[in-house]
């Protein structure tokens, strides 16, 4: 793991290009973007705004989705992947919000993560983009680009994550946003972009194709 001064060197790159970075998720409220985050799971954010445009109309509250049904939300979101998982998940937390919480979405982690379907790194993406809290969320890019760019020495999402937020608070704001977007358009997965990677002075990756 490279020295935290280091790190934030690297990303003082991402940040002069895209001081703050935004979701590619398109929503209106805390309730519709907590169902964006969990449709997204193994599934592209352009595919979960296609198929939540319509969506969204009808039901951005707990309240609308229940009206709305499960039959036709699966309707809905058909085009993406595991939808029918993902339709029970969203119709009973929608269910539980209107129980226990007046149709509201908590602003906390821990009882986000006992809500069907919302996970760690789900809860740390609401959290960050809705509320501005410096939550660190490790998906599949941030998981790669950290051990490819020595951010962390950690091969878990919790212990990238502590490493990260190791950070100072205005990098923790923004550090999940960037290395997505990194990962997503230029340090591609099967294919990173070498020649075009404002990186590349940092990269000591054995693949590097530069």
């Amino acid at each position: 793991m490279r020295k935290i001064s280091e790190i934030c060197q690297i990303l003082d790159v991402l940040k002069q290009a895209d001081p703050e970075p935004k979701s590619e998720l398109e929503f209106h409220n805390a309730f519709t973007l907590l169902v964006a985050i969990i449709l997204s799971a193994q599934s592209t954010d352009k595919g979960v705004n296609k198929a939540t445009k319509e969506l969204f109309k009808l039901a951005d509250t707990p309240q609308k989705m229940l009206d709305l049904g499960i039959d036709e939300l699966k309707e809905h979101i058909k085009t993406i992947g595991l939808y029918n998982n993902k339709a029970k998940n969203v119709m009973a937390l929608s269910q539980i919000l209107v129980d226990k919480y007046s149709g509201e979405v908590p602003n906390d982690r821990d009882i986000l993560e006992t809500l069907p379907g919302v996970g760690r790194k789900t809860a740390n993406v609401l959290l960050n983009v809705w509320w501005h809290q410096p939550t660190v969320a490790v998906d599949t890019h941030v998981l790669r680009l950290a051990k490819r760019l020595e951010l962390s020495d950690k091969n878990t999402p919790l212990g990238v994550e502590e490493d990260l937020n190791k950070l100072p608070n205005d990098y923790r704001l923004y550090v999940n946003h960037w290395l997505v977007l990194f990962g997503r358009y230029i340090c591609k997965a099967q294919k990173p972009d070498c020649t075009n990677c404002p990186l590349a002075q940092f990269c000591r990756s054995s693949d590097k194709r530069i």
